[in-house]
């Protein structure tokens, strides 16, 4: 696959002029394309909307730009709640799907009108107790030993989330006895999923459940949400999801289900993050040392506090030397951070081209679940983001953290008078 860039060595160069690295760089144009590009092949699925899952890149300026390109919210805490707020986005462009959650999270997701998505059967008395049920209320399934999930999530039946098939007509059946009148449906069990054919079949087994409950219960469902987890193509030979070939398989699973059984057509829901934003965004960070002992280290001044994933999943993250492009990759590297850890490593015996003190690298595909799981373990701090706009400007759209940062909880006032 390509692994073009939208800017040059010279641009960044002069983006160091203001921002030093690391740093972070979303691009504008590609997420604004990417996001039409979805809701064009999905064009033909009834009702459908994508909520796009904070999580993986909670930036209000990024949740502005896909409010404005049609896109609701995907959350799963009180922050996130706020951030989507604080962008613009409110009721039902708000789908929260939590678990283990505090009543304060749900007070203020109904609060907003928001979707609420219940993870567990316990949490309909939770709810009611603490906030009271909405008119509308959806429970997130869990299918266990029925479907694989994969390294990431997990296998369903080992997971925390969701309702039981058992629980699922049980959890209905309350609802409606309590008088709540309208329904959702949700599941979410795979992640960075790159196979098609993956995610009709989830289509195909939620629609199937509404076709059994809505003859046993006697409801109608409002939506079904298919969740998220579709991958994108980390390594350069990965082939990318195709969006067209998942909304029609969503299609015909629809017409096979739905249509046949006379059934209200349910509107058709996704959250996800990673597709939306990951490929479009850069860690972009400068070689400080080179080590040469049993192996051959490059050392960075990024490092896991600011993508975590290849030290966690041992996920690869394609890396290009900046002004090297067409060098031959004759050189083999463990590309490193300064944490303390031997972990902190951005790739393991990586091809690259001879890299020298002072080079600039760009890790790709960090647009999404990278800035937002950074930590501040070993007194780390976390770089900026920047968002370079369509016009070819780069604008900071969240300033590195400062050491005053890492001790703002600390009460300094009673360490004076600690004894």
């Amino acid at each position: 696959m390509n692994r073009t860039l939208p800017f040059t060595k010279e641009h960044i160069e002069d983006i160091l002029q203001q921002y030093p690295t690391p740093f972070h760089i979303y691009d504008e144009k590609a997420i604004r394309q990417n996001a039409r590009h979805l809701k064009t092949a999905f064009g033909g699925v009834h009702g459908f909307k994508e909520y796009f899952a904070v999580k993986a890149l909670p930036n209000p300026f990024i949740l502005k730009i896909l409010k404005e390109e049609g896109f609701g919210a995907d959350c799963s805490s009180l922050p996130e709640l706020l951030l989507s707020e604080r962008a613009g986005l409110m009721g039902k462009n708000i789908m929260f799907s939590s678990n283990d959650t505090p009543a304060k999270e749900y007070q203020k997701a109904k609060a907003l009108g928001a979707i609420i998505n219940l993870d567990d059967i316990s949490h309909i008395e939770f709810l009611e107790k603490h906030a009271g049920l909405p008119e509308l209320l959806s429970f997130r399934y869990n299918p266990g030993p029925l479907r694989t999930g994969n390294a990431i999530i997990g296998q369903p039946e080992e997971a925390k989330y969701g309702f039981t098939r058992a629980q699922l007509f049980e959890g209905y059946h309350l609802l409606k006895a309590k008088g709540v009148k309208r329904f959702g449906l949700h599941t979410m069990v795979a992640s960075n999923e790159l196979d098609n054919a993956y995610f009709i079949e989830t289509a195909r087994m939620l629609l199937d459940l509404v076709v059994e409950i809505s003859a046993e219960v006697g409801i109608e469902f409002e939506f079904i949400n298919m969740g998220g987890g579709i991958g994108i193509p980390y390594r350069p030979d990965d082939v990318p999801v195709s969006y067209e070939k998942i909304a029609d398989g969503v299609s015909q699973a629809y017409e096979e289900t739905v249509h046949r059984h006379g059934l209200r057509p349910p509107k058709v829901f996704l959250e996800c993050g990673r597709i939306i934003t990951g490929p479009y965004g850069y860690l972009v960070s400068t070689v400080l040392h080179r080590k040469n002992t049993y192996k051959q280290f490059v050392g960075l001044d990024a490092n896991m506090a600011n993508l975590m994933r290849p030290a966690i999943y041992g996920a690869y993250h394609h890396i290009t030397v900046l002004g090297k492009e067409d060098a031959p990759p004759n050189h083999k590297y463990d590309v490193t951070g300064s944490l303390c850890e031997n972990n902190d490593k951005f790739a393991i015996d990586r091809m690259l081209p001879e890299i020298e003190i002072g080079d600039i690298v760009a890790i790709h595909n960090t647009g999404a679940h990278g800035h937002a799981m950074g930590f501040n373990y070993n007194g780390k701090l976390r770089s900026a983001e920047l968002l370079l706009r369509e016009n070819g400007k780069v604008v900071q759209i969240r300033r590195p953290e400062r050491p005053e940062d890492y001790f703002a909880t600390l009460d300094f006032e009673q360490l004076e008078n600690f004894k």
